[in-house]
């Protein structure tokens, strides 16, 4: 666990992964009653790097973008929130940015993504190959990245890359079963991708997924802190979540939030929880603290721009009258 906490302490991280664009309405407004719509960045990962930016780690991205307006405007956006993009390429041809469509409601919540001939699945080992892993303290990835080819290939060569180069593996499950071919295949290469990181953070649909049962999922985390990652964080929605770390087990519950919609949630976490640590947090404390962001940003519209800063956070913190029971 040594060397995965001193990689996260260098609070610079490299991430794999989208970046897409999101269209969401205002405040309580349904789509088919939206007059206007705000845009700004979307994608799993492309939001991680942002978060971190915020919360004041670095972070750059290596993903491929669409090579038209759509495409330019994701690269002018992580660069607005300070993400690194020398390593996202674009891609010419039928090749699209994904986009998404959301509500800023939590009841009946609709979310509608686009992801017909992805840009970002066009990742391929040359992109990854490019990247100096040396520069950086710790690889993230979001689990989107292994549902096609090249991408998925060029994900497992990173592993590598990062691997020699002493890096450790942060994997954010992130199944999304509209990306894939087949829920068999997706079962198979995220069990395979989980078993060669050092750090795995999943919500407990995504670990009972990876265990071909929901009602083992619980025991797939654990056992999965047992032979290979050194933390595993297993999310639990409203009841919170249980980290397992060092043969201990860890409960924190949720600071609860009147919520505007469930979108961003697990990147504002991620982010929260990779800052905190890089500050020096223990993991329980650096736990709470993502949980924190993650009850932000559901309180307010979009992504990108719900993830809070550290002004943001400490204020919440100090207002906040606390986390639930875990």
């Amino acid at each position: 666990m040594a060397d995965l906490l001193d990689g996260i302490r260098q609070n610079n991280f490299i991430i794999l992964g989208r970046a897409g664009i999101d269209f969401f309405t205002d405040a309580g407004i349904r789509l088919e009653d939206a007059g206007r719509m705000t845009v700004d960045l979307g994608g799993s990962s492309a939001n991680i790097g942002a978060g971190i930016c915020k919360l004041g780690g670095k972070a750059a991205l290596v993903t491929r973008t669409s090579d038209d307006s759509i495409g330019s405007y994701c690269i002018n956006r992580l660069r607005h929130y300070g993400v690194g993009t020398a390593h996202v390429t674009k891609v010419g041809g039928e090749f699209r940015n994904s986009l998404a469509v959301y509500e800023s409601v939590v009841e009946g919540h609709r979310n509608v993504i686009y992801r017909n001939g992805a840009a970002d699945f066009q990742m391929d080992e040359s992109d990854v190959e490019a990247v100096e892993y040396e520069r950086f303290g710790a690889l993230i990835t979001a689990g989107t990245v292994f549902a096609a080819e090249p991408s998925r290939s060029a994900t497992f060569r990173a592993f590598e890359l990062a691997r020699a180069a002493g890096l450790p593996i942060i994997f954010d499950v992130d199944y999304r079963p509209y990306s894939w071919p087949s829920p068999e295949v997706a079962a198979n290469v995220l069990s395979r991708a989980a078993a060669g990181c050092d750090m795995i953070v999943g919500n407990d649909e995504e670990f009972g997924f990876v265990a071909g049962d929901y009602d083992k999922g619980l025991d797939k985390a654990r056992s999965l802190s047992e032979t290979s990652a050194d933390i595993v964080v297993y999310k639990m929605g409203h009841e919170g979540a249980i980290t397992f770390a060092g043969r201990k087990e860890i409960r924190t519950g949720i600071y609860p939030v009147d919520a505007l919609k469930p979108t961003g949630a697990g990147d504002s976490f991620m982010a929260g929880l990779m800052t905190s640590l890089a500050d020096g947090h223990d993991l329980r404390s650096a736990i709470l603290r993502g949980s924190a962001c993650a009850s932000i940003t559901v309180s307010r519209p979009g992504c990108a721009p719900a993830l809070p800063d550290v002004p943001t956070l400490e204020a919440f913190l100090a207002d906040h009258p606390g986390p639930t029971e875990g």
